[in-house]
């Protein structure tokens, strides 16, 4: 299950001074035999865990408080999205946000509603072969939420279509709001900010591109790993993330001769949000 560690020294936080540390226990949690392999049914479906280094979910966390782990991972497939991730009775619901999140109340972010997700996914960065959503996922946010009213009941607000909640993340904080855009379409929601002094023009996945787990970007998570693995699932170039995954390969490939040689590469330090 996601460890709540603080980052390195590398993956300094970008939260404001004063607030309490993004990802703070607010419990011990006990792990037993998962109640949610219905829940999971789809994400297992799609998977060969002989072939795909991802979590097998195998079991959920039990939920003891009010706060609830979440996460955001950023992922280089066939297209650059983000997935926005919520605990919820031991798993993790799941949202791919095209554009990323946005602190502008005024974006309304596209979040397409996807399978649910075992909560040891939350601590997942690294390389995905083909046929499982082939790519490099970096772990770009993580934290703790919990719903706006205490009294929510989160599975009425998820039917009903409207869920709203808090964010204490490194990236991410303050209230925010999912709303299903069409009633005939479950998977179709807007992820939007509200106002509040958590919220701004800044282009947060611009200014914050970089993993809160590692410090690393893409190129770094790719030439930390098996090149073998990377070369016999190379995704189709072409496009965008075509484009992207060429610079990246050269540039895991440079990272890994310096390494050769003893000059190992640096990540980057996170900028710090002030």
């Amino acid at each position: 299950m996601p460890k709540r560690a603080s980052p390195t020294t590398s993956t300094t936080s970008v939260r404001a001074s004063g607030h309490a540390k993004p990802g703070s226990p607010a419990r011990t949690p006990s792990r037993t035999p998962s109640r949610s392999s219905r829940s999971l049914a789809t994400y297992h479906a799609k998977r060969d865990f002989t072939a795909s280094p991802e979590p097998t979910g195998d079991f959920a966390k039990r939920a003891s408080g009010k706060q609830r782990f979440f996460c955001v991972q950023k992922h280089l497939a066939s297209h650059l999205h983000y997935d926005f991730r919520l605990e919820h009775r031991g798993v993790l619901l799941s949202w791919a946000v095209p554009k990323g999140p946005s602190l502008n109340p005024r974006d309304k972010r596209l979040a397409m509603m996807v399978e649910d997700h075992p909560f040891d996914y939350g601590e997942f960065e690294g390389v995905i072969p083909s046929g499982y959503g082939a790519g490099i996922v970096m772990l770009w946010d993580r934290g703790t939420w919990q719903a706006e009213s205490e009294a929510e009941d989160l599975d009425v607000a998820l039917e009903r279509g409207e869920l709203k909640f808090r964010l204490d993340g490194f990236k991410l904080k303050g209230s925010w709001v999912l709303v299903r855009t069409k009633r005939d379409d479950a998977r179709s929601w807007l992820l939007i900010k509200h106002r509040d002094e958590w919220a701004g023009d800044v282009d947060i996945v611009a200014f914050a591109p970089l993993s809160v787990k590692s410090g690393g970007d893409f190129a770094h998570i790719l030439a930390a790993d098996d090149p073998d693995v990377w070369h016999s699932d190379r995704p189709a170039r072409g496009g965008l993330a075509g484009s992207m995954f060429s610079s990246i390969i050269a540039e895991a490939a440079k990272l890994k001769l310096a390494r050769a040689e003893g000059r190992p590469g640096r990540a980057r330090p996170l900028t710090r949000r002030r």
